[in-house]
């Protein structure tokens, strides 16, 4: 199966339907970056997660599997095509402060999870709207896109949760946390402003995308990138620092980003 089909079917299915903690993030790729293996990282993923999830009920011990299993897909054992994009992205948390690395693990997350990236784009569209958001307004859009089915229902519970977790969004003091209808307010915003940062994002973002190019206004302004605000770049500029990038000329002023073959 070639790389584009990988992607593809990945934009059709929802496969994260667990809370995932940024901490649990951070640890599973310091993990790796301390020369771990995988299964070494995934024991150590369960000694480290076991008191979150410590309960005589199965379901609840389950739930502390498909846990890790997200979290290895993400940063351990990622899709093959996106192992390019995995590599760098640890450089990045190696050599980047840890305020920066929110970015990586949002794109990594997005890259693996395409619904993520489909959750967050009606989130940070709703924001721009209307300043707050609820889980209705979310879960309603998604189960248009997604089908009626419980397990979406599920899953927007599960990543609102989680990104409350990362500190991007915020229960509303009005409504409170009300997991099955809470409302939602925007939390902080970070700014990027290192072109070898908005590159890798800008190659994340693509993998979530179905088309194999969009204009680069897109990716900058993109609503499934709510929480950052990207410094203004030129696509030659990203092409510059990320061999997977490549430019294209639409018109007379637009520019377009695509991901390229390249090895």
């Amino acid at each position: 199966m070639t790389s584009w089909s990988n992607r593809n079917k990945r934009l059709y299915q929802i496969g994260l339907d667990r809370s995932v903690r940024l901490k649990w993030l951070e640890k599973t790729a310091n993990l790796l970056l301390a020369g771990n293996n995988a299964p070494a990282v995934k024991v150590l993923l369960q000694e480290d997660l076991q008191g979150a999830f410590r309960s005589s009920n199965t379901k609840i011990r389950g739930s502390l599997d498909k846990t890790i299993t997200i979290l290895m897909k993400i940063w351990v054992r990622p899709p093959s095509d996106l192992h390019p994009l995995q590599c760098d992205g640890l450089k990045l948390l190696a050599s980047l402060p840890r305020e920066n690395h929110i970015a990586i693990h949002w794109g990594m997350t997005m890259a693996v999870y395409p619904f993520w990236g489909a959750v967050a784009a009606h989130v940070g569209r709703l924001l721009r709207l209307q300043g707050s958001v609820t889980h209705a307004q979310v879960r309603r859009r998604i189960m248009e896109q997604y089908g009626q089915r419980s397990t979406v229902k599920f899953a927007v519970s599960r990543l609102l949760r989680s990104m409350v977790d990362w500190g991007v969004l915020k229960d509303s003091p009005v409504h409170g946390a009300r997991r099955s209808g809470g409302t939602y307010v925007p939390g902080f915003s970070l700014v990027i402003d290192k072109v070898e940062l908005i590159a890798w994002l800008t190659e994340a973002f693509l993998h979530a995308h179905p088309n194999g190019s969009v204009a680069l206004r897109t990716v900058m302004d993109s609503p499934s990138l709510f929480p950052f605000r990207l410094m203004s770049v030129s696509a030659a500029q990203l092409a510059a620092v990320s061999r997977r990038l490549d430019v294209l000329r639409h018109g007379l002023d637009q520019e377009m980003i695509m991901l390229t073959e390249k090895p």
